[in-house]
């Protein structure tokens, strides 16, 4: 199963401050921008705005007033340029060139103009707004007046009414983030939507390029940072979930890791399987498939079901095999007692004993591994007793393939009934009608209902069967679902035993 890699960019934008006095003064803004000011754009355009007003002075008889807290530098490259001004022959209005002479700055907003082109004099500059106008505060819907203002998002606003939408305290950083047309102090932005790791609970940092990466799985979502995959976080046997730092997975004794929710159903030891065998021969037998050899259920270690594995010369199987249906006579070591949860959420005080196995018919037994919940043992289950009723039915010569799909098959039947009976169980216990309701689901009483994430988990593995990426378990599966969707499964079974393949 492949994960998810996700990269995904903030945006950061700028308050423009001004004030008002009787005029309009404001100073430069960039909504919706990531980097700094072009200030070589800004100083040309300042450049001949200064030189345009200069221009108009003159021709009225009056004096420009420049701060006189600029340097002499500037002062003197500035009265070059009036000079200029005053020596030309009435230069046109409407093409004043642009040139390299600083001016100090005006605080009038205007749009950038590539350098060395014209600003026609004929057309009014952008957002100057008239002596004695008034504009109203997006925020409390009254008039600016006099005072100190902000320019952002396309508005005006009282410094008092511009506010953070999460915490609600005005915004008096140069830079606040937006999410759904709402601004966010950034440290807000931060903690509501940055994403944090599921596994140590940080915020996940950024890559080389800037860029919040993470990994996901992709049934559970579990968000984690890169780096988990390559420090030795361990993952749940059964739901694939990575260990949180706050929280202690089991450590079985053969090294697997098992989460809390799935330890919740876990099946331990064989006698404690053994219900659930009969649930699944119950299963079959409504399907028409009825077993009728006895043919015994071991749960076992890891290493006791690899060591079978070497011994058996038939049957196909995975490098990580779960269960198996032996068909050679051999000792098997099983499970007697379920153990105990020791220190260090440990497993301890494990009994295993000896179980011979003597071949009475073409299956000597079905072995599973032990430690997984309910729901994924059960499946596993299903599938090997599917492996058994095909050899005990005469089922020869079927490829790998239409084999192991047709095991998939039933191992998902069987899940979709345990999940459907876990529900309406849920339903038939909070009725009045309870008793009547589960005569008619026979199998619902014995299962109980299900908790929210058994059925997550029962999901979880049926998703498992229909994107196995195998050919054999996953090709087999989704050849042979449809077949038995579109034609019964009584139908397909004797399509198979004929041709040896599924019917189209």
């Amino acid at each position: 199963m492949s994960w998810l890699n996700k990269i995904f960019k903030g945006s950061v934008n700028r308050v423009s401050r001004g004030h008002y006095d009787g005029d309009w003064h404001e100073g430069h803004s960039s909504d919706h921008t990531r980097d700094t000011y072009d200030d070589s754009d800004n100083e040309d355009i300042d450049r001949a705005i200064a030189l345009s007003l200069a221009e108009e002075d003159h021709n009225k008889g009056k004096s420009v007033a420049i701060d006189t807290d600029y340097n002499l530098e500037e002062d003197e490259q500035l009265a070059r340029a009036l000079q200029e001004s005053l020596n030309a022959e009435s230069p046109p209005r409407q093409n004043v060139p642009i040139e390299d002479v600083p001016v100090p700055q005006w605080n009038i907003p205007v749009e950038r103009v590539p350098p060395r082109q014209y600003v026609p004099a004929n057309e009014p500059t952008p957002h100057v707004y008239p002596r004695g106008g008034s504009r109203i505060c997006a925020g409390c819907q009254n008039p600016i007046g006099h005072g100190r203002f902000l320019s952002c998002m396309d508005s005006v606003w009282h410094p008092q009414c511009f506010r953070c939408f999460a915490c609600n305290k005005p915004i008096s950083e140069y830079e606040f983030a937006m999410h759904d047309d709402q601004p966010y102090h950034k440290s807000c932005y931060k903690e509501f939507f940055h994403p944090k790791c599921d596994v140590c609970n940080n915020f996940i940092p950024t890559n080389r390029d800037g860029l919040i990466e993470y990994r996901a799985h992709p049934f559970w979502m579990q968000k984690y940072c890169p780096s988990h995959e390559d420090d030795g976080t361990p993952r749940c046997c059964s739901c694939e979930r990575m260990e949180p730092r706050e929280i202690k997975y089991i450590t079985l004794d053969d090294g697997r890791k098992l989460c809390l929710e799935c330890l919740n159903s876990a099946v331990m030891d064989s006698p404690e399987c053994q219900h659930l065998y009969m649930d699944i021969q119950e299963f079959f037998e409504g399907l028409n498939m009825k077993v009728e050899q006895q043919i015994p259920l071991l749960l076992v270690e890891r290493q006791a079901l690899n060591e079978a594995l070497e011994a058996e010369k038939n049957g196909h199987h995975l490098p990580e095999t779960r269960g198996l249906c032996l068909s050679e006579e051999q000792v098997v070591r099983t499970i007697l007692k379920r153990p105990q949860i020791g220190p260090g959420n440990r497993i301890l005080d494990m009994i295993i004993g000896p179980y011979k196995l003597s071949r009475r018919c073409e299956v000597t037994a079905i072995l599973i591994l032990y430690g997984l919940p309910r729901l994924q043992t059960g499946s596993i289950l299903a599938h090997e007793m599917m492996h058994a009723y095909l050899r005990l039915k005469g089922f020869r010569n079927l490829s790998i393939e239409v084999e192991e799909g047709i095991c998939q098959v039933l191992s998902h039947l069987w899940l979709e009934s345990e999940i459907i009976a876990g529900s309406s169980s849920n339903v038939a216990s909070s009725s009045e009608a309870s008793s009547s309701s589960s005569s008619s689901a026979p199998t619902s009483s014995k299962k109980g209902a299900k908790t929210e994430f058994e059925k997550k988990l029962g999901a979880f593995i049926k998703h498992q069967i229909e994107t196995d990426s195998s050919e054999a378990y996953g090709g087999g599966f989704r050849a042979g679902y449809p077949a038995v969707e579109r034609y019964g499964l009584k139908r397909t079974l004797d399509h198979m035993k004929l041709t040896g393949s599924f019917p189209y």
